[in-house]
């Protein structure tokens, strides 16, 4: 029997550029969606110029394809409009017209002048399902601010819980080492996009949705978030300590670090008993996990102590027979030669015109089914301008040379 990818029905109109939008719908592409990337003639979406690294170096006449542009938008198809024109503006409506969905990050009120904002493409398309996914939202003191993933990672307090604590070796907020903040938005920008679908599928409407980084980067601060609005005090950074789980760190080994992270109290007596330190587990200050919250102070200097006497291999052996959760603190060259890794397929190599090897991480969902990552690489820019307009639109080759303009050529 043929598999048919999920999303094969859905064709999706992405306006958007950098992370958070080219995320969400990056999935989409890798569920069978037909995704048409809309890009500036002659510069594309910026982080095609965000190298080095890049696979394909750019020239003159090409931006080429950094590594950065290659995480984000595999699976899509790559066409080049003059958005300020009035020719091009008519294509980006008559494409509208033919899709469900739209995604796009552009300032509040960015598209209006052109005409290609939500109110007027909904004339065209009623059923279209739109996501809007700014720095701050539609709404509210914020909503004119561009917003960045740095920016929001501060704002929304993620920073002001990252980091060593005051007064040790580095002290300072500290950003993720991703982009963090664009990411969760895109998930959650996915998560809302796959149910105005399913909604629409079973009413018939189609829908508006307002993203912003702010408010799902703050969604996400969860135990930390309601920790606050329970006790009605800030959380700080604490490194790479648990304000709710102790021990839940890294710690110094006779080779390195590892990190520990006994959840519960059974983890806790059993880490005891493998290690011979009984004494800590039958301690009535530690033998709770809340004990263990209040007297961190005391306990953590003598469980560092004694991991401190083995290299990370042999902690790594010996606890996870007796079911301790831990582990080595991989760099990502590691990382990508970790069989496990290497078993799951989350190293893909694909193909393309531009480069015979087209490295990215696989999708991380897994269907029974069938693939759920396309094996279309991301595309140079501008390259399925032609095909997607006959297609989709059926142009004809002259009216695509009469475009030509429109087009960027």
């Amino acid at each position: 029997m043929t598999y048919e990818a999920p999303l094969s029905h859905i064709k999706v109109l992405d306006l958007s550029r950098v992370l958070a939008g080219p995320w969400a719908t990056q999935f989409l592409a890798d569920m069978g969606a037909y995704v048409i990337k809309v890009e500036r003639p002659g510069a594309g979406d910026d982080t095609r110029g965000w190298g080095p690294p890049y696979l394909v170096e750019p020239t003159e006449e090409d931006p080429g394809l950094s590594a950065y542009y290659l995480a984000c938008n595999r699976g899509k198809r790559s066409i080049t409009v003059d958005m300020a024109s009035a020719e091009g503006q008519e294509l980006i409506r008559r494409l509208a017209a033919e899709c469900d969905v739209v995604v796009e990050n552009y300032k509040v009120g960015g598209l209006a002048k052109y005409g290609l904002d939500y109110a007027s493409l909904r004339q065209v398309n009623p059923k279209l399902i739109w996501c809007s996914i700014t720095g701050f939202g539609q709404t509210g003191p914020y909503a004119k601010r561009a917003g960045y993933d740095f920016l929001v990672q501060a704002m929304s307090g993620l920073m002001s819980i990252t980091g060593q604590p005051d007064g040790m070796p580095g002290a300072e907020p500290m950003k993720v080492g991703v982009a963090i903040s664009d990411q969760i938005c895109g998930l959650y920008s996915l998560s809302a996009i796959l149910t105005a679908i399913i909604k629409r599928d079973r009413t018939g409407a189609g829908e508006y949705i307002d993203m912003a980084l702010l408010d799902t980067q703050i969604a996400t601060l969860a135990n930390q978030a309601t920790n606050y609005l329970v006790s009605g005090v800030a959380p700080g950074r604490m490194g790479n300590a648990h304000p709710n789980v102790v021990p839940y760190q890294v710690f110094r080994t006779a080779d390195g670090h590892m990190i520990l992270g006994v959840g519960n109290d059974g983890q806790f007596q059993r880490f005891c008993a493998v290690v011979g330190a009984e004494h800590l587990s039958g301690d009535p200050r530690y033998k709770t996990n809340a004990g263990r919250i209040v007297n961190r102070e005391t306990l953590i200097p003598q469980v560092a102590e004694i991991v401190l006497q083995r290299t990370t291999s042999d902690w790594v052996s010996l606890l996870e027979n007796h079911a301790v959760p831990c582990g080595p603190i991989n760099d990502i060259g590691q990382v990508f030669a970790d069989p496990q890794v290497e078993a799951r397929g989350l190293k893909r190599v694909l193909t393309s015109p531009a480069a015979p090897e087209v490295p990215q991480v696989g999708n991380p969902v897994k269907f029974a089914s069938g693939p759920t990552s396309s094996d279309r690489s991301p595309p140079t820019l501008g390259a399925d301008t032609d095909d997607v307009l006959r297609e989709i639109l059926g142009v004809s080759d002259g009216e695509i040379t009469r475009l030509a303009k429109a087009l960027g050529r």
